[in-house]
């Protein structure tokens, strides 16, 4: 069954890409992100439900304009789910983790050299990057979380711990997306997290 996103979903990604280009004109040439970096594209990570649509609606979307591409996308992500699901922390039926902290430990060490199903591995872009997880989004420029304030690996390089705190990037303070994860669970009952693979190959 086919499940629209929330409205505030449009509005999120809006927040997020506004927030990411402030972050990219601060950062300048420390930010090095660009098309065939795939550092952030191996190795598995959760998702939430609006991630997971988003998803499924740009693959559909895809497989009217580029049937071809799109029938690729969903062998990549059969082959991935097929490979992980014996170890997979959560119900390979359904695609939805585990909660808990022991689930979360099994997921820390879990498929960390995994390539996403939507990176391409001939051009090394993503196939589906309009309908991004959030994750993806934020990824490369400084962003806080509980263990402080992070970036990638390959970014940054040569700049002060003051520096990098002038880029950081704000992530919906207003909290859109617990917002809109809240009226999807309300009204279509989706709830759970998920990776990739699972989302696009079901």
């Amino acid at each position: 069954m086919r499940v629209s996103l929330p409205a505030g979903d449009q509005k999120l990604v809006q927040i997020i890409d506004s927030a990411l280009a402030d972050t990219a004109r601060r950062s300048g040439e420390w930010l090095v992100c660009k098309l065939g970096c795939t550092q952030c594209c191996v190795g598995v990570f959760a998702i939430n439900q609006l991630d997971a649509i988003r998803l499924q609606q740009g693959l559909a979307e895809l497989e009217v304009i580029d049937p071809p591409r799109a029938a690729r996308i969903r062998e990549r992500a059969g082959a991935s789910i097929a490979r992980l699901a014996a170890d997979f922390p959560g119900d390979p039926a359904t695609g939805i983790l585990d909660d808990g902290e022991a689930a979360e430990a099994r997921f820390d060490g879990f498929a960390n050299d995994e390539p996403c199903p939507v990176l391409n591995p001939q051009t090394g872009a993503c196939d589906l990057y309009a309908a991004r997880p959030m994750t993806c989004r934020v990824f490369g420029p400084p962003v806080r979380s509980e263990d402080g304030l992070g970036v990638c690996e390959l970014c940054y390089h040569g700049a002060s711990d003051e520096q990098i705190a002038a880029c950081e990037m704000e992530v919906d303070p207003d909290g859109v997306e617990a917002a809109s994860l809240e009226s999807l669970e309300r009204t279509a009952g989706r709830r759970g997290r998920t990776i990739v693979a699972f989302a696009v190959g079901l």
